[in-house]
């Protein structure tokens, strides 16, 4: 039965129609309905077969000339075409995407109940999990599909202070809820996470991670060990260092029956005081001595490494195990043992080596994946944070290693049960081939102008129309679009208990500056920690006062009870911080 006039809900007549969208003029005889229309609200139109469902996009009011102009302002709404649910045929009642009936020119124009709403944003029939609510109706649940969601990767976008992470640990924590053994891997790159995932998380940072030398490919191994010199002596290098380590791996097998099979990147362990034997060796041999440079370099660079503190985690001394299926059971979690998920804070890698750690983790998940008995393979996620730094969209930065391998995944990793998750906030320095891949996007607050053009780019031709919304979406609101959803919608998410927020990267200057309470004790213990890389990581759950407040926990109030200072033991960090600050 057709909208008409008068009745409940009717808000216009249609004056044009295309393939996408429809324009109808709004009914000042519909009294306040139209009047209240709302971008983003849902509408319907009746046709012979069906009721055809869409968003508002735009509202205009049109004044005409001459004679048009004497009857007054006209007011147009433009709506985006969704889909429509069939009133004849084998499915009636049941909302489908696209739209194979377009309303006619005079048909009427309603808006949409609670009845229609929650038809057209009915749970889908797959395996889903709710996120938080429509935006068009608060008690209406919005579902993500998990198989179309993690079977094609996803991205989460959007500026500082939107809400991403927060967003990202919703959606982690929604699935992992309802799948208690899954294989997650988050790539933690400001150590904000272990907060929020404490309790279900192997929380891996500088300080127990195992990323053993010969765990590198020849790639990543020159990144880090071929260093200085001209172009001519970095490819000598680079020479010296190939036929090396391929002689220090063959060394360490023996007479294994495979040492034959052994090339530069296979990943078996091999001793650095065989490679700088071999290079040793490789340069006693030589004619002149002004050739040693580059054998020089070398040796001088692994001989620093090894020596490093800083670099424990990739040379770990003398003893060399053959550790790579300890530390791929750990950094996969199989078996899961209750923690589905391995997060790797990476902010306290030495920055000249992060990205080669980043691209040895994408790699061997991949590689791993690509070479398991298919029949037992479980399926993996792994989640890369900041991801404009590793896959940017000038080709000319980054690491090539890096791309090269969440390249891999992007484009292949679905076939071997890898999906990824791309988490930035800042889309438009992202690479465009890459989050093409990603069949759902989660787009949070943008104001950048360029960003949104970046991320409008890459929606589907339903979700245009959504765009506009960016710039006006408000902290915890987000639009979804892709396969992970029936449709393209606007989610008012989920709260999230404090307890599983990832920690904030901004500091509370407002309560930090209300109160004179940290002197020189905090700087020497600060100054200790530095000298010994030791940093101090919230790995548990538990959330702090201000979190405790929010959840509704009454907040203790300590009065500040002065307390004499006690004196340092003789030869301190205090003390000689003490003596330089007199020495000023």
């Amino acid at each position: 039965m057709a909208v008409m006039a008068g009745e409940v809900g009717h808000i216009g007549l249609i004056t044009s129609v295309s393939g996408a969208s429809v324009t109808a003029s709004l009914d000042a005889g519909a009294g306040g309905t139209a009047s209240q229309l709302r971008i983003g609200d849902l509408v319907k139109m009746d046709t012979s077969e069906s009721i055809v469902y869409g968003v508002v996009d735009r509202l205009t009011r049109e004044t005409g000339n001459g004679a048009a102009a004497a009857a007054g302002p006209v007011d147009l709404v433009l709506i985006d075409l969704l889909g429509e649910v069939m009133t004849v045929g084998d499915v009636p009642d049941r909302f489908q995407v696209g739209v194979s009936v377009h309303p006619t020119l005079g048909s009427g124009v309603a808006k949409a109940d609670s009845s229609d709403i929650a038809r057209v944003y009915a749970r889908p029939s797959e395996s889903t999990v709710p996120i938080g609510t429509v935006y068009q109706d608060r008690n209406i649940p919005a579902h993500l599909m998990i198989d179309a969601l993690l079977g094609k990767h996803f991205a989460v976008l959007g500026t500082t202070g939107s809400g991403k992470s927060c967003t990202l640990a919703l959606i982690l924590r929604s699935i992992l809820s309802a799948h208690a053994n899954g294989h997650v891997v988050l790539l933690d790159a400001h150590a904000e996470y272990s907060k929020a995932f404490g309790d279900i998380a192997e929380v891996i940072d500088v300080a127990s991670l195992q990323l053993p030398h010969w765990l590198l490919d020849f790639e990543e191994a020159v990144a880090v060990l071929v260093k200085g010199g001209d172009r001519a002596q970095r490819e000598a290098q680079i020479a010296i260092l190939r036929d090396a380590i391929l002689q220090a791996k063959r060394l360490h097998a023996g007479d294994q029956a495979d040492a034959g099979l052994i090339t530069v990147d296979t990943p078996v362990p091999y001793r650095l005081g065989d490679l700088i034997k071999t290079i040793d060796d490789a340069m006693g041999k030589l004619d002149k001595p002004d050739n040693s440079i580059p054998y020089l370099r070398l040796k001088r660079r692994l001989e620093s490494l090894n020596t490093d503190k800083r670099f424990g985690f990739m040379f770990p001394g003398r003893i060399v195990r053959d550790e790579l299926a300890p530390i791929l059971s750990r950094l996969l979690r199989m078996p899961v043992d209750g923690k589905p998920m391995t997060i790797i804070d990476i902010s306290g890698v030495p920055s000249e080596v992060v990205d080669v750690v980043v691209s040895v983790f994408c790699r061997v998940i991949f590689d791993f994946a690509l070479w398991a008995d298919r029949g037992r393979a479980q399926p993996i996620l792994l989640v890369c944070e900041e991801a404009h730094r590793y896959i940017p969209h000038d080709e000319a930065a980054g690491f090539e290693s890096t791309k090269r391998a969440i390249t891999r995944i992007a484009k292949e990793g679905r076939k071997y049960g890898v999906s990824l998750c791309l988490v930035t906030q800042r889309p438009s320095e992202l690479s465009a081939s890459i989050l093409s891949q990603c069949g759902t996007l989660f787009a949070l607050r943008m104001n950048n102008e360029a960003d949104q053009r970046f991320v409008a780019r890459s929606l589907p031709e339903t979700a245009a129309g959504l765009i506009s919304a960016l710039p006006e979406l408000r902290v915890q609101e987000a639009l979804v679009m892709g396969v992970g959803v029936s449709l393209p919608m606007r989610v008012h998410l989920a709260d999230l208990h404090p307890a599983h927020q990832p920690r904030s990267e901004s500091a509370d200057f407002s309560v930090g500056w209300q109160f004179d309470k940290e002197g020189i004790d905090f700087v020497a213990d600060t100054v200790q920690r530095w000298r010994e890389q030791r940093r101090q990581h919230h790995h548990g759950p538990a959330a702090p006062a201000a979190d405790s407040a929010a959840a509704g926990a009454p907040a203790a109030e300590t009065p500040a009870v002065p307390v004499a200072p006690q004196p340092p033991a003789p030869g301190s960090p205090i003390d000689s911080l003490r003596a330089m600050t007199r020495g000023r």
